[in-house]
């Protein structure tokens, strides 16, 4: 029978409340609190008078109701079931609750969260006699079509044999299906604490991009699978449609998105739109391999800060199947509020701009989980956190947006200009940056060896087009050389034709790497082309009147993913007219 440790609550201000009765109750335990059993977490304890966190609403909560530890931290249910839920901050199923408390959650009710009645096929891979220990395989469930669910050993168990195993059949996860020679006992799920994370026996170098689709990201701003993100963004810049972008077509085997304090109308659209999204690569639903955690900012705000932990872990455990996995949190600045209304109740002293002092060592924590690792079980894994960070009025010099820059190495900058000109992805050029560049190098160089340095050139055109925008502004284009105009041209050319993407159009919502490369190079081609020419002799109107400028833009609505050899098709022809351009100037020399 479970030890219990049974307390009085004696204090009541909001999500916190103070209980005495608790002396052997431990840091972190979980909670059940008032007549209700509200679900909550000890975050102090001082000579058995405890301070709770409470993840429910608790406004009818009396003082002098029970609290009542079982002394387990909070944690969560780790096995077959966990693809296509929906979860709040706890875990709690969001569709089972709604079948018991309606459309508005009900304090206390519960749910279990995974289905303690489905049956899964477990077919084992190990025998009796076998050698195991903690992250050991011992079967697999097909848990959807696109997702094999291995059945692990916990990470917590030591060196031991299997003394049985069931046989290949449909079983619950509740059931037994393997015992070991030290008498502990096999299920198909188990419990794992959200603030502590996993084990694993070695993070490896990233080298590896987890590609997007998105151009601008792969080609200019790359990210690492295993590594971090962030995308900071003021109202209406589009960091949730990015985040859904990443989320249908980066290369991460699974999914988790965590709706961490947004709006309830933006989290209602994500619920409703994520289960009828198709998976291209398979063609089945997306969901299939996605989790969703939902918090939305009118839920209870500590389950706002707990669900970033929950959806880390869920993370991690996947991770440790040897899969890649993109965890989508957003957004963080919402955690970190919670983070300051909890601190603000707590009657800690605040920092800047009343955030509590240790938000950049929550920050550091939850971002350190990201990373590609030799697993338990001699594996690669990896975790990529992309959060998205929403600084008041869209100025990145607040708080978070700061201390986030600090743990993260992909800064992916979204300009409200940019939004309003409905150039998206909004990523700005100037302000983003990535520390992966160079990481992700050997990839592109095996793709195509010169593409490294044609995507160095573009960018430096881009920065130039930037001074010269500011002289343009003074006196004119007209003011300037051609060969400064080209420069302008070309820019736009780049903005355009390439860094611009259309969500919505069937052809240029996902690029390739081959079409990303052919088309950024058919762009420089052209600057080149040009350029010579203008050297030559040519004035800049000449070329525009060749109209390859205006046909390149147009290039990546008209050529698919599939048919990328037009793009040398192009070159050719444009080869051929620049050289009728250029002869005459050559003659006349």
């Amino acid at each position: 029978m479970e030890k219990t440790v049974k307390g009085k609550i004696i204090e009541i201000n909001g999500p916190i409340v103070k209980a005495i009765g608790m002396d052997e109750a431990g840091m972190l335990d979980v909670v059940y609190v008032g007549k209700n059993e509200l679900v909550g977490e000890i975050i102090k304890l001082d000579q058995g008078k405890a301070t709770i966190q409470v993840y429910e609403e608790n406004s009818m909560m009396d003082v002098g109701e029970e609290v009542v530890s079982y002394k387990r931290a909070l944690s969560v249910l780790l096995g077959p079931g966990l693809l296509e839920g929906i979860y709040d901050g706890i875990q709690r199923p969001l569709k089972d609750l709604a079948l018991k408390s309606g459309d508005f959650l009900i304090p206390g009710v519960k749910s279990p969260p995974l289905h303690e009645e489905t049956k899964w096929r477990f077919i084992p891979t190990l025998k009796e006699g076998d050698v195991i220990k903690g992250g050991t395989k011992i079967g697999f469930v097909d848990e959807t079509e696109l997702i094999r669910h291995h059945i692990m050993i916990p990470p917590n168990i030591k060196l031991a044999k299997i003394s049985t195993i069931v046989k290949e059949g449909d079983y619950t996860i509740n059931d037994i299906i393997a015992t070991l020679d030290n008498g502990f006992e096999i299920r198909m799920a188990h419990y794992w604490p959200v603030r502590s994370a996993r084990p694993y026996n070695e993070k490896l170098p990233l080298n590896m991009p987890l590609l997007t689709g998105q151009r601008v990201i792969d080609m200019f701003f790359p990210i690492a699978k295993g590594g971090t993100a962030a995308i900071p963004g003021g109202f209406g810049t589009g960091k949730t449609m990015t985040q859904h972008a990443l989320a249908k077509w980066s290369s991460a085997s699974i999914i988790v998105y965590i709706g961490c304090g947004e709006r309830g109308n933006e989290m209602t659209d994500v619920l409703n739109e994520f289960p009828k999204l198709i998976d291209p690569r398979t063609n089945q639903p997306l969901m299939k391999r996605t989790i969703l955690i939902a918090n939305t900012s009118n839920m209870p705000v500590a389950a706002r800060e707990v669900s970033i932990y929950t959806g880390v872990t869920i993370a991690e455990y996947f991770r440790d199947m040897g899969y890649d996995v993109a965890i989508m949190a957003d957004s963080t600045s919402r955690w970190a509020e919670a983070l300051r209304e909890l601190s603000g109740r707590l009657e800690e002293m605040p920092a800047e701009e009343g955030f509590p002092s240790y938000l950049p060592s929550r920050l550091a924590e939850f971002y350190e989980r990201a990373g590609l690792v030799r697993t338990l079980n001699d594996e690669h894994g990896s975790i990529s956190i992309i959060g998205a960070v929403s600084p008041p009025g869209g100025d990145f010099s607040e708080p978070v947006t700061q201390h986030t820059k600090r743990f993260i190495r992909c800064f992916w900058a979204l300009d409200k200009s940019l939004a309003n000109a409905r150039h998206y992805p909004s990523i700005s050029w100037l302000d983003s940056y990535s520390e992966y560049t160079e990481e992700v190098h050997d990839f592109w160089n095996k793709k195509d060896s010169d593409i490294i340095r044609i995507r160095n050139e573009a960018m430096l055109i881009l920065k130039k087009e930037e001074r010269l925008a500011q002289i343009v502004k003074l006196v004119g284009p007209d003011s300037l050389p051609d060969n400064q105009r080209l420069v302008l041209l070309v820019a736009d050319m780049i903005k355009k034709g390439f860094l611009q993407q259309n969500a919505y159009d069937k052809i240029d919502m996902y690029s390739t790497t081959e079409k990303q490369s052919e088309l950024l190079k058919l762009i420089m081609e052209f600057y080149y082309n040009a350029d010579k020419a203008i050297q030559l002799g040519s004035p800049l109107i000449k070329i525009k009147e060749l109209g390859l400028a205006d046909e390149i833009v147009k290039l990546k609505l008209v050529i698919s993913n599939e048919d990328v050899q037009k793009f040398k098709e192009f070159s050719s022809k444009l080869k051929e007219k620049f050289g009728e351009l250029t002869k005459v100037y050559t003659e006349k020399e």
